[in-house]
């Protein structure tokens, strides 16, 4: 029986770079040889969840939303669009298999961990605020729900005297970051899957560290310029936490954790 992975991502008709972290994790994964096919769809990119079944042929299909959280995208649209009807359906001969986000997976601790430790080489944590910036709002429940049990796991591990949940549009906001963290290193992580509009345009001026919008994060040095130094601190500010290279291996960890629950 051959077998074909199928990850899923938003994508976006303004940002270039949203379906960038998708493509990269697929071919990484596609180069481990663990699947006959490895293929990406999404929801505001080509190729689309309605497209990718003429685009995949394998009898066994595995199903990972390259999604921060679960909720109307992860429970509706993603289901909908693809035709799913639990967790494993089976039509015209094929059996596809529907495996939780990437957001939900307890190993996104162990990359946040990683992608603070790689944005501020040599820092010690111990005199150190690390920040997990969220969307926020009562439009993004999930995602603000996500970054909450994110901090309560990694302030159990005493790595940092300060971690905090931030926010873009609700308290505590990430432009209050100053106020808010009491260490000389401040160490900022979007939990976003992809480097879009927030976190390489909204974020650096909610910091303070860019006066104005800037250009796209494939053409932005935002990323690059660490540390940023403001009112006496000094300020490192990372990728998405999407753009983790690691991501790659929480994917397949679903697909396992799938499998166990399961018994494929």
């Amino acid at each position: 029986m051959s077998k074909a992975l199928v990850i899923v991502g938003h994508g976006s008709t303004q940002n270039p770079d949203s379906s960038a972290p998708t493509w990269e994790r697929a071919e990484e994964i596609r180069e481990r040889g663990l699947f006959d096919e490895v293929a990406c769809c999404f929801w505001k990119e080509e190729p689309s969840m309605r497209e990718i079944w003429h685009a995949v042929e394998s009898d066994e299909v595995f199903v990972v939303p390259n999604f921060i959280s679960e909720g109307y995208f992860t429970q509706t649209v993603i289901p909908r669009e693809l035709g799913l009807d639990g967790p494993t359906t089976e039509r015209n001969g094929r059996r596809i298999h529907y495996c939780e986000p990437v957001g939900n997976h307890a190993r996104m601790t162990e990359v946040l961990l990683r992608r603070a430790a790689e944005v501020a080489p040599g820092v010690d944590p111990s005199a150190s605020s690390l920040l997990i910036v969220g969307h926020g709002t009562s439009l993004n429940d999930n995602s603000a729900r996500a970054v909450k049990d994110q901090v309560e796991r990694i302030a159990a591990l005493g790595i940092y005297p300060e971690v905090l949940a931030v926010y873009m549009e609700e308290a505590p906001l990430v432009s209050d970051w100053l106020t808010l963290t009491s260490q000389p290193n401040v160490v900022v992580v979007p939990f976003f899957i992809a480097d879009g509009l927030h976190s390489y345009q909204d974020i650096p001026v909610l910091l303070g560290i860019r006066a104005e919008i800037g250009p796209a994060a494939s053409q932005s040095d935002v990323f690059h310029q660490n540390p940023y130094k403001l009112h006496g601190r000094d300020l490192y500010y990372a990728a998405a936490i999407g753009t983790e290279p690691l991501i790659a291996d929480v994917i397949l960890e679903q697909v396992r954790a799938f499998e166990s629950k399961h018994a494929t």
